[in-house]
């Protein structure tokens, strides 16, 4: 049973903000990214509380997120199609580096966004507060 220590303050008017970092090709750690964000979201909209998730993907965690390649790809689109408060970010850099390695850009899932520095990104997000775990 776990009992907390202390109370949290509610704050209503501002949505929980969570991104999640994958830089590793390993399907396992993809599949806890997705797990993560899972059940964060159930949690807090069990307790009637709004979050947004981001998923922020390079290196060769970029993988996940390629339609031509995703070892999560059917998890994937289905996160897409039912969980709109999760969205999924591309690093634009990674993109390119394959794009000059395999002779061709690889297609991304539909629905992912890119930005041109995945790292750059984090950042930014962690500037705005938001929480960022590695899982």
């Amino acid at each position: 049973m776990l009992v907390a220590a202390f109370a949290i303050p509610a704050f209503a008017a501002d949505p929980h903000r969570l991104v999640l970092q994958i830089s590793d090709d390993e399907p396992a750690k993809m599949r806890a990214v997705l797990d993560v964000a899972a059940n964060v979201s159930r949690h807090y909209s069990g307790q009637g509380e709004d979050v947004e998730i981001v998923v922020i993907a390079f290196n060769g965690g970029l993988d996940m997120l390629l339609d031509d390649r995703s070892p999560v790809k059917e998890r994937m689109t289905n996160f897409l199609k039912s969980m709109p408060n999760v969205s999924f970010i591309a690093c634009g850099n990674t993109l390119e580096t394959l794009g000059v390695k395999e002779g061709r850009r690889p297609p991304l899932i539909e629905g992912v966004n890119v930005t041109q520095v995945g790292v750059a990104a984090l950042m930014e997000f962690a500037e705005k507060h938001w929480t960022i775990v590695r899982p």
